[in-house]
């Protein structure tokens, strides 16, 4: 090999390695594209099965209120089967001391009346829904709609631990509340004692 050979042959191997290092090069380029494309895809996979979650527990919620508009309807037609029944009580009461006692007692379509707030109360409950407890407890403004304030000693009862002058105690309710999963439909409407 005389000295022109290795002279031509030294930018032949100076010339390899650039292309090598071009192509090296390329290649880190590359490697970076598409670890930043797969980063994004990963990134957007993440974001899209966040969003399905999320729209799942929105169908989940819609779903589980969808009959909230239907059963607000069916409330006032409850309402009006225990005001029957407070004055069926009533006339029961009256009765009692008639001579021909136990005649509504022992009625059938009686029978039948209790058996369909039963099932309604039934209904409602499989339904989620749930009468807000009030009676005897002290008045809460989140689930209560005050309608009239009583003086403590008009208020009397026989529950043992209330006192007739404890002011803020619910005495009386007018109309009854719901909530439904824990969401209130409808407050309660109550008399309070003063």
């Amino acid at each position: 090999m005389t000295k022109e050979d290795i002279k031509n042959e030294e930018p032949a191997s100076v010339q390899g390695s650039d292309e090598a290092m071009e192509v090296k090069k390329e290649l880190e380029d590359a490697k970076a594209k598409c670890e930043e494309y797969l980063n994004g895809w990963k990134r957007e996979r993440a974001d899209f099965l966040n969003y399905k979650k999320d729209e799942m527990e929105r169908i989940g919620q819609l779903a589980k209120y969808a009959n909230e508009e239907l059963i607000l309807k069916i409330i006032p037609i409850l309402d009006n089967i225990y005001l029957a029944e407070k004055y069926l009580a009533e006339a029961r009461h009256l009765q009692a001391s008639a001579t021909d006692a136990g005649l509504l007692q022992n009625d059938k379509w009686v029978q039948g009346f209790l058996q369909i707030k039963d099932q309604l109360e039934n209904f409602l409950k499989k339904e989620g829904i749930e009468a807000i407890k009030t009676l005897y407890e002290k008045f809460d403004p989140n689930y209560m709609e005050v309608v009239e304030e009583v003086p403590a000693r008009e208020a009397s009862h026989d529950k043992e631990g209330w006192k007739a002058e404890e002011p803020g105690i619910v005495v009386e309710e007018t109309q009854k509340g719901y909530t439904m999963h824990g969401k209130i439909i409808r407050v309660a409407k109550v008399k309070i004692s003063k």
